[in-house]
């Protein structure tokens, strides 16, 4: 059955056939013992039904993973969200403390335990999966946090008003959980990638052991460096044990961005997906988030991240004489295919009502010129304007794996060419990259790399593996998470919010069609005799809102969405100040 069928049914069988699961946060709240209880854990198909109402801790499909890499040094967007707005996050507005979906797998694994049904421990180890994922989002966001596996009693005020144990315990438990949903989940894949599977958890226990691996790494406070390397090893040990997928290649020029706007995932990449349809009226917002200057956060790539995109033939673009003053239409050329298959460039086309249309990067919805396609239709009616995107959501696929067990073997020093063949050198491959890059392990650090993450990493393989994962995972949700396990929160508010280079005021054709694009002025708004043409007020200010140009009248674009902050505290979110009301042991994170 299908994720997103098994939503649809969860959400009124459930309600007749379950317990009353707890709506409020308040860990008193409990599921309690029905007449239902046999017919649900006394029947595989019961089993089943109430697994199912675990896969809605999988990402939102309306916002989707493809929004949460907006708030990252990769991106330029509309505003600055509350997570880096001056004191906009604090004790008082910190949100996340629910624990109804812990509540709700405690119940069933304490029940389902004392099941007789012989294939049980293939629901247990789905329970346990996602109760790993439950804690993995609440060690991330808090760090300490309470560990509970039972269903709670209202008297057990131990539990209740107990105190949070450490992460890096319960990270060990999140572990246990992982192995053993490996372990049990009798399932090893699925032909429509949206069950939960052993490869599943093993492709999620490499994304969760390597965020463990670098924080421990780098995250020196909390001393606990040398236990680093065995959450590495983790990574390269499950990767290894996954079988049964491979980089989806098709046609080179757009094998990478048909992943993400096809309605059917492509199960030789993708590991799990979250399928949406139509005719249920289950959509996405992708393009409306993408494309709409009003409704989404107008994301835009910035140029200091565009750059990190290596020439076809193997060597880095900043390498070339003159590329910072590289006008648009001639950096993209000869690009790692994935660029155009990610952004905006001289040949792409949309459709409006089927027709074909020349689509260069529009200003009325981008900052810097870099505007992205991936995840978004063609098509502008009706998905620019309403969320009707019924393309297949990805949540884990085989590009990640293969970069987090390269991460992993760098950073042990390990990476030898037949790895980095089979991990690095296969996704250039597939980008159309050529050259001795796809076989050859790097041994002297790009500059711009070095230069790229605030000089926090020397390592020329571990550069290498970064800059591929960038290029490879944009706007699947990770960047974000990167930036806090390697502990380079200070990008978020620092790194450049540039775009395109302007030679100078004036028109310019972004596509080499012939017909100017845009109109960069400053002062009184100028006329132009190319119709549709976008008009761009880069005049001298510092208001937030405003576009600028670095050099006055040329130079990159600079976007000023309001001013970021960022503080080592937020590397953890304050516990909720009515949480913390309820429970005083809870305590408070550093520096809230």
């Amino acid at each position: 059955m299908e994720f997103m069928k098994t939503k649809k049914i969860i959400s009124y069988t459930l309600a007749v056939m379950l317990l009353a699961t707890a709506s409020s946060c308040d860990l008193t709240e409990v599921p309690v013992d029905t007449a239902t209880n046999e017919a649900v854990f006394g029947s595989e198909s019961g089993l089943e039904l109430y697994v199912g109402s675990f896969y809605n801790l999988l990402p939102d499909t309306d916002v989707g993973v493809f929004q949460i890499d907006d708030n990252s040094d990769l991106v330029a967007r509309n505003g600055v969200d509350d997570y880096l707005a001056v004191n906009a996050l604090s004790p008082i507005t910190s949100t996340g403390w629910n624990w109804v979906q812990l509540r709700n797998i405690n119940y069933f694994i304490e029940n389902a335990e004392k099941s007789t049904i012989p294939t049980k421990n293939h629901y247990l180890g789905t329970a346990r999966f996602f109760r790993a994922l439950f804690y993995f989002d609440k060690v991330k966001r808090f760090g300490d946090v309470p560990w509970i596996d039972k269903t709670i009693d209202v008297k057990d005020e131990a539990t209740l008003y107990g105190t949070r144990m450490s992460r890096y315990e319960v990270m060990e438990k999140v572990l246990a959980d992982l192995n053993y949903a490996i372990e049990n989940i009798s399932l090893t894949s699925d032909a429509s990638v949206t069950r939960i599977t052993k490869n599943v958890a093993r492709a999620y226990k490499t994304r969760i052991a390597l965020f463990e691996a670098s924080w421990r790494k780098y995250h020196t406070e909390d001393n606990k460096q040398s236990t680093a390397n065995v959450w590495y090893e983790e990574v390269i040990k499950e990767a290894n044990a996954i079988t049964g997928y491979t980089l989806h290649t098709s046609v080179p020029d757009r094998a990478y961005r048909e992943m993400f706007i096809t309605k059917t995932a492509y199960t030789d990449e993708t590991i799990l997906s979250v399928a949406l349809n139509a005719s249920l009226q289950v959509y996405s917002s992708a393009n409306r988030r993408f494309i709409s200057p009003t409704y989404g956060n107008r994301p835009s790539l910035t140029r200091r991240f565009v750059n990190t995109y290596l020439n076809l033939d193997g060597t880095p673009f900043t390498s070339k004489a003159g590329y910072e003053t590289t006008p648009f239409v001639e950096e993209v050329k000869n690009r790692d295919l994935r660029l155009k298959q990610t952004i905006r460039t001289g040949d792409y086309t949309r459709t409006e009502n089927g027709t074909p249309v020349i689509a260069p990067p529009n200003f009325s919805q981008t900052y810097t010129g870099y505007q992205p396609i991936k995840w978004s239709y063609d098509e502008r009616f009706p998905f620019d304007d309403e969320s009707r995107n019924d393309n297949a959501h990805i949540v884990m696929r085989w590009g990640e794996v293969l970069l987090n067990k390269a991460e992993a073997l760098a950073e042990l020093d390990r990476m030898t060419a037949t790895e980095w063949t089979n991990t690095i050198g296969a996704l250039r491959k597939r980008a159309g990259i050529t050259g001795a890059t796809l076989t050859t392990v790097p041994t002297t650090a790009d500059p711009y790399m070095v230069s790229f993450f605030a000089n926090k990493f020397s390592n020329p393989v571990l550069l290498e593996v970064l800059r591929e994962r960038g290029t490879e995972m944009i706007f699947e949700g990770l960047r974000p998470d990167d930036l806090r396990r390697w502990k380079l929160g200070n990008l978020f508010q620092n790194a450049p919010l540039n775009g395109m280079y302007v030679p100078g005021l004036g028109e310019y054709d972004l596509n080499a069609d012939g017909k100017n694009d845009v109109y960069f002025y400053q002062g009184t708004k100028p006329t132009s005799s190319t119709a549709g043409i976008a008009f761009v007020d880069v005049s001298p200010s510092t208001a937030v809102g405003r576009i600028q140009l670095s050099k006055g009248t040329s130079g990159e674009l600079i976007w000023n969405p309001g001013q970021r902050e960022w503080a080592d505290k937020k590397y953890l979110y304050p516990i909720p100040e009515a949480d913390r009301t309820r429970n005083p042991a809870l305590g408070q994170n550093p520096g809230w």
